[in-house]
C-alpha cells in the first residue's frame, strides 16, 4: 500500500526537525566553544544550555513517536522561539562567524514544528480534554454526598 502524499509530508517535517535539533546536541552536552559562548552571552552557563538539550532531546523523540508528535512539535516550537528571539535580541544572526547558521536551523525547525503543530492539533486538543475531564472528576470525588 503506497504511502499517502500527506504522511511522506508529515514525515519530512518531523525527520527535519528531529534531525536538525539532535545533531547539535552533541555540542550542548560535550560544552563546546560555540555552545558555551552562546549560553554565556545569555546569561545561563552552564545550566542553561544543559537543560536545553534535555529539552531538544525530548521534543526530538515525541515528534518522531506518532501518538506524541504534536505535544514534541509544540516543545520544538517553543525551544526555537526562544532560539530566534534570543538570535534577534541579543546574540545576532552570525554567531562566532557562523554565517548565520544556527540561526537558520532554528528557523527551519520552527517552521517545520509549526506545520506538525498545525496537522497534529487534534493529539494536543485531546490531552487538554482529558486532563479537564481528570479534573473535573477529582472535583466531583472531593464533593462531599448529602
Amino acid at each position: 500500500m503506497p504511502l499517502k502524499p500527506l504522511t511522506i509530508r508529515l514525515w519530512v517535517l518531523r525527520i527535519l526537525a528531529a534531525v536538525i535539533m539532535l545533531q547539535t546536541l552533541y555540542f550542548k552536552f560535550t560544552g563546546a566553544e560555540e555552545s558555551v559562548y552562546i549560553f554565556s552571552s545569555l546569561g545561563i552557563e552552564p545550566w542553561g544550555r544543559i537543560l536545553t538539550a534535555i529539552l531538544e532531546l525530548i521534543a526530538s523523540i515525541l515528534i518522531l513517536w506518532p501518538r506524541t508528535t504534536g505535544i514534541g512539535a509544540l516543545l520544538a516550537m517553543c525551544l526555537m522561539g526562544g532560539a530566534i528571539l534570543s538570535h534577534l535580541a541579543i546574540l545576532g544572526i552570525d554567531v562566532m562567524n557562523d554565517g548565520g547558521q544556527l540561526f537558520i536551523y532554528a528557523l527551519i525547525v520552527f517552521i517545520a514544528s509549526s506545520g506538525l503543530v498545525f496537522s497534529y492539533g487534534n493529539q494536543l486538543l485531546k490531552l487538554i480534554r482529558k486532563k479537564k475531564k481528570r479534573k473535573e472528576k477529582q472535583i466531583v470525588q472531593l464533593e462531599p454526598e448529602e
